[in-house]
């Protein structure tokens, strides 16, 4: 009997190679696969951007007979071409980003909102009544505080658009843009009544809540940023949070379904009231918050003139025209 041959086939090189290659081929298809959304946004945001800058090239082009570049031109240096510029701009990004949360969160339930304004009042109207409640002495807990105030007041205040369009029946347009003269109303009789301080003769305002409790500036950053203040921080942080509630979350899958088709998410049983109702009060939450650093905006004194500060690090809230 033939003893037995063990045989060995060696592995070819071609071989040993293709596993690396593809891996990194599959690696590359993962990348695009989740990278391919973020750039249809990309796209789409690129393509309404340019159609805007278009249509107001025309404009200015046919109606107003002027140069469209030499508009585009001064706009970049007045918004980002100096470095003063750039920290007035990044400085007054943050009640902007707050109080447009306050159209768009309704607007994934096809809602429109515009009554931003009011939340914003009536929300920093609460900030400062918060701060004289609790005192100059603590900024610690004074600053939360006014915060979480002026977000709650903000919250209700765009609530009661939602509650009146579900309960009512009334269109949130109409009733947010009147809420809107109501809470100015309401902000004027207080800033001119109420809380008014007696030495403020001729521009009625708040009395002083204290330096200590200004939001301050962010440290670390260059000598030519002093307006970069903590409130930008908050406003990326609200937009990301309501990035990730409204696009990856069942809460924001519910709010897309009933802006979609009110009547499948009926049928889905899906409870739309609440829905509405959450959604308003982040949208209205957003622009209180953002309302408690616009109205905490104050005149810094310099010797023989004033400047009108626009960060959150402010000490007396001013009556808006």
């Amino acid at each position: 009997m033939a003893p037995h041959r063990s045989t060995a086939v060696a592995a070819s090189p071609l071989s040993a190679t293709a596993a690396p290659t593809a891996e990194r081929a599959a690696v590359g298809e993962t990348i695009a696969t989740a990278l391919a959304p973020v750039a249809r946004v990309l796209v789409r945001q690129a393509a309404v951007i340019a159609a805007a800058l278009t249509v107001f090239a025309l404009f200015l082009l046919v109606v107003a007979g002027k140069n469209p570049l030499a508009v585009y031109a001064d706009m970049w240096k007045g918004s980002f071409g100096t470095r003063f510029s750039q920290s007035a701009t990044l400085a007054k990004a943050a009640p902007l980003m707050l109080t447009a949360l306050c159209t768009a969160l309704p607007a994934r339930l096809g809602m429109v909102v515009i009554g931003n304004e009011g939340a914003l009042l009536l929300g920093g109207l609460a900030g400062v009544v918060a701060a004289h409640g609790l005192g100059t002495t603590t900024p610690h807990v004074t600053i939360p505080a006014m915060l979480i105030a002026g977000g709650l007041v903000g919250g209700l205040w765009i609530a009661l658009a939602g509650a009146l369009r579900q309960f009512r029946g009334v269109n949130e347009t109409i009733s947010s843009l009147l809420l809107y003269y109501i809470g100015l109303a309401v902000f004027s009789f207080a800033v001119e009544d109420l809380l008014r301080d007696p030495t403020s003769l001729n521009k009625p305002s708040t009395v002083p809540i204290g330096e200590a409790n200004m939001i301050g500036t962010i440290p670390g950053l260059p000598a030519w940023c002093p307006e970069m203040h903590w409130g930008l921080a908050i406003g990326v942080v609200f937009c990301l949070a309501a990035y990730l509630l409204m696009d990856h979350g069942t809460f924001g899958f519910a709010a897309r379904v009933i802006g979609g088709n009110v009547k499948a998410a009926r049928l889905q049983g899906l409870a739309i009231t609440r829905v509405v109702l959450i959604t308003c009060v982040l949208a209205g939450a957003a622009a209180g918050t953002a309302g408690v650093g616009v109205m905490r905006q104050s005149l810094r004194r310099k010797p023989g003139r004033r400047l009108a500060n626009a960060s959150l690090a402010s000490t007396r809230m001013k009556r808006m025209p």
